[in-house]
């Protein structure tokens, strides 16, 4: 199992959308949500993502295709 750390930065058009919820269930991925700031005209979550490698790489090209900012983390992150 692979685990990676992703920034998703999300436009207005996405605030509202269940996107990490999706995420999981559409692809084999085990989201936990490191840190997020979501207002109703912006956000951003920190996210580890576990799973296998080529799924988590879909599933990131899935949340680009749909509009969502997908970058990787800076800074500090809760560890655990």
């Amino acid at each position: 199992m692979a685990r990676r750390r992703v920034k998703f930065t999300f436009p207005q058009d996405t605030i509202t959308q269940p996107v990490i919820y999706e995420l999981g269930q559409r692809f084999r991925i085990v989201t936990n949500i490191r840190k997020a700031d979501v207002t109703e005209t912006q956000g951003w979550v920190l996210l580890e993502l576990e799973g296998e490698e080529d799924e988590i790489d879909r599933g990131l090209q899935w949340a680009l295709d749909i509009g969502v900012d997908v970058g990787p983390v800076e800074g500090d992150v809760i560890a655990g």
